[in-house]
């Protein structure tokens, strides 16, 4: 069974969380229809660490997640905020 680490609930099967994306900052309010659909559509595929955003159902908890996608090992979770905490 695959696990991940909820930093308010702990360790808990993968079924009860749902992947959110890339975190990725996200444009300024007044930029361009250009820049706005290059950051809608457009992602980096490419393998190797990323944050995502995870959303722990039971919770209702969103947290962030760094993760190897090549490997798919998870190196730690946060909450938004906690970014400097180890």
């Amino acid at each position: 069974m695959k696990l991940l680490t909820c930093p308010v609930n702990g360790t808990r099967p993968l079924s009860e969380f749902t992947y959110g994306g890339e975190l990725r900052p996200q444009p300024a309010a007044d930029c361009s229809d250009k820049e706005w659909a290059d950051y809608v559509h457009n992602r980096n595929g490419a393998p190797g660490l990323k944050q995502e955003w995870w959303y722990h159902g039971p919770s209702g908890t969103w947290f962030i997640a760094e993760r190897n996608t090549l490997t798919d090992q998870v190196i730690r979770t946060y909450l938004k905020g906690q970014e400097g905490s180890k």
